[in-house]
């Protein structure tokens, strides 16, 4: 989402051929097979060291129960902070790229930027909303050690988390509203959304 944004703005004369069907479905199959990695490898992992007796226990259902050495804990969290690196990166690459242009591309117009680093800041929102899913792993293991109900109220907190999409759908429903006001002549010059 971030690299196209970044491409549609920064890149607009090769929006079209950068961001073409083919390589958005190329662009996501990298994004699974690379997500899907430490998956696979902890579940090979546990299925080769793991007695037999260990597959029929009653257990809580976490991905805690793979992790059988202390070793792949501690990678789990670093694969996962890895993660949080490169994507924190790229976000603020983009978006720092982004602003650059939408500020040079206003002018001296005030109000046209602010509205612009507004839109681009929610954007940044969304996003950020999203990266904390990747420090679920090393505050639950933490939480674990500590104590069972402890981690089943934590891990319950952060399964509510804000999805981008209800950050998105406000946004658009705050857009409607200014829309019907403004045509009803309520709001007259004052922008909320662009």
């Amino acid at each position: 989402m971030t690299l196209e944004r970044y491409v549609a703005i920064c890149l607009p004369l090769r929006h079209a051929e950068l961001c073409s069907p083919r390589s958005t479905l190329h662009g996501i199959l990298i994004i699974h097979s690379l997500s899907s990695l430490p998956c696979i490898v902890f579940l090979s992992i546990f299925f080769a060291s793991a007695s037999y007796g260990s597959h029929t226990q009653g257990r809580t259902c976490s991905v805690e129960i793979f992790i059988i050495h202390t070793w792949q804990g501690h990678l789990r969290s670093a694969i996962s902070q890895f993660y949080f690196l490169i994507m924190c990166i790229t976000i603020v690459f983009s978006y720092v790229k982004i602003m650059r242009v939408a500020k040079a591309a206003s002018g001296e117009d005030k109000k046209s930027t602010w509205r612009g680093l507004r839109t681009v800041g929610l954007h940044a929102l969304q996003l950020l909303l999203c990266l904390i899913q990747l420090w679920c792993p090393f505050i639950e293991s933490a939480v674990l050690q500590i104590n069972l109900m402890l981690f089943i109220n934590v891990r319950w907190m952060l399964g509510l988390q804000v999805d981008a999409g209800v950050v998105e759908g406000l946004k658009q429903q705050v857009a409607i509203l200014q829309q019907q006001c403004e045509q009803e002549g309520l709001m007259g010059n004052v922008s909320l959304v662009k």
